[in-house]
Parts: C-alpha cells; sequence; structure tokens
C-alpha cells in the first residue's frame, strides 16, 4: 500500500464509521473508484481497531461508569444513576445480539452477494431517505435514560440491516432511534456506545479470518491506518454529537443519493 492509499482510507474510516453514510459501503468502493488493489483484512482490522480505540476514549467515563455499575448491580441498595447506569449496560449487551447472531449465520453470503456495488447503491440511496423522514417526524420527547427493553430490542433488530454494505450502522441504528422519538443526541449516543461490541466482533471475526491467510504483514501500514483512523473518528464524534440538532440529517441524505447516483453512473459506463 502506498502512504496516499494508506491516509485516504484511514480517513474514510474514521469519518464514516460514524457518520450516518456507511463505512463498509466506502471501503469497499473507493479501492475499486479509485483503481487501487483491495487493501486487504489486515487493513480493514487495523482502521477498525483505530475506531475502537477513539469511541471508547471519547465515552471513556460513560463506559467506565457502566462497567462498574454492572457488576456492582447485584450489591443491595445501590442508587437510582446506578442502576440506570447498569440498565444501559444491559441494553447494550442486548442490542448486540440480533446483529452477533445473523452475522456469524449469514457471513459467507454478505461477503459474497451483498458486495456487489448495485446493492451499495440501492442501499446507499433508500437508507439515506429513511434516516431523513424518522429524523423529520421525530418528536424529540425521549432521553437516554427512558430507553426500555423494547426500544433496544428495536434498535438491536434494525441493527442487523448494517450487515448490507450501504446502509451504514450508525445511520440505521440513529433511524431506529428517530422513529423511536428519542432526542437526536439520545439516539447518536446509544447509537455509539452501541458500536463498541459490534466492532469488537466484527475485528473478532475478521481477525479470525486473517489469521488462515499466510503472508507477511505491512506493519507500518497498520499502524498509521490504525493512528489516523483513530483520530479521525475521535474528531467526528465530537464533531456530530455536538452539531446534530443544528445539521440535521437532510445533508447526509443528499450526499447519500449523490453517492448512490455516481456509483449507478459508473456502473453504467462499465456495461
Amino acid at each position: 500500500m502506498t502512504l496516499l492509499q494508506i491516509i485516504v482510507l484511514a480517513i474514510v474510516q474514521g469519518m464514516t464509521e460514524f457518520l450516518p453514510i456507511s463505512s463498509s459501503g466506502h471501503l469497499v468502493l473507493a479501492p475499486s473508484l479509485l483503481g487501487w488493489e483491495d487493501q486487504g483484512l489486515a487493513f480493514d482490522v487495523a482502521v477498525h481497531v483505530g475506531t475502537l480505540i477513539a469511541v471508547v476514549w471519547y465515552f471513556r467515563d460513560d463506559v467506565l461508569r457502566m462497567s462498574l455499575a454492572f457488576f456492582k448491580q447485584w450489591t443491595p441498595g445501590q442508587p437510582d444513576a446506578q442502576r440506570q447506569d447498569a440498565r444501559i449496560a444491559w441494553y447494550i449487551i442486548i442490542g448486540t445480539i440480533p446483529v452477533g447472531i445473523a452475522g456469524l449465520v449469514g457471513k459467507d453470503f454478505i461477503e459474497g452477494s451483498l458486495r456487489d456495488p448495485l446493492v451499495i447503491a440501492i442501499a446507499t440511496a433508500f437508507f439515506g431517505v429513511l434516516l431523513w423522514l424518522t429524523y423529520a417526524l421525530n418528536k424529540r420527547k425521549r432521553a437516554l435514560d427512558g430507553m426500555n427493553l423494547r426500544d433496544t430490542i428495536i434498535i438491536g433488530v434494525a441493527q442487523i440491516l448494517a450487515l448490507v454494505p450501504g446502509t451504514s450502522r450508525s445511520g440505521i441504528t440513529m433511524t431506529a432511534g428517530f422513529a423511536l422519538n428519542f432526542t437526536p443526541q439520545a439516539a447518536a449516543r446509544f447509537s455509539f456506545l452501541l458500536s463498541i461490541p459490534v466492532i469488537v466482533l466484527a475485528g473478532g471475526l475478521t481477525t479470525l479470518d486473517l489469521l488462515q491467510v499466510p503472508g507477511a504483514v505491512d506493519w507500518q501500514a497498520l499502524v498509521v491506518g490504525t493512528a489516523l483512523s483513530a483520530i479521525v473518528a475521535y474528531l467526528t464524534i465530537a464533531f456530530f454529537l455536538r452539531f446534530i440538532s443544528r445539521i440535521g440529517m437532510l445533508p447526509f441524505m443528499l450526499y447519500r443519493l449523490a453517492l448512490a447516483a455516481v456509483i449507478i453512473y459508473l456502473l453504467l459506463l462499465s456495461v
């Protein structure tokens, strides 16, 4: 990999993992659109580790607080705030189960049939419009402390759709959150916290695949890719949470429609 390729793909992963525009779709498309060879499993793992570092570090206080509350929840006399933290921890675990099962069961089909550029274009456009509609109709009346098990199951099941490249994991979970009338900040916050176990599981599966593939490892590319994707992802999270109420979802929908149009145009040129 060239340094330019490392930088571009690390920035793409860092930005798109948490913006509702699909990181997997961009990582599949970027090499083909730019005429590069596939970056390989090792680099994919590296940039995902970078985004994992970013989200854990950004929410380090929440993660530490919820972790402590989770392990102390059976101790008598816990304050209400600690019980709420334990509940959110449980909801993150429960919300991860559907996509974890679907990913294991449908892994071969997803990596084979669903990485088609036409599928990415359709998913990019359709779920972009759905994201904007649910945001526009959102009544913005529910905070994260009002989440219940039903909400968690709905968001967790919706997250299965993120296995289709072009859907966007953050986009579809926020779409479900908006449909359930959570505030934009609450929907985005839970979506980002929910990404932690998902990235760990996806990275673990990819690492298992990587261990079965012999070959030299470009450690320089992995280190640079990890560090750069972590920095970009951290800045993206901070920006998105701060400005989500101001910018809304319209710019992301328009971007997704434009991207889908470009993909379809390139497909038509290749026919």
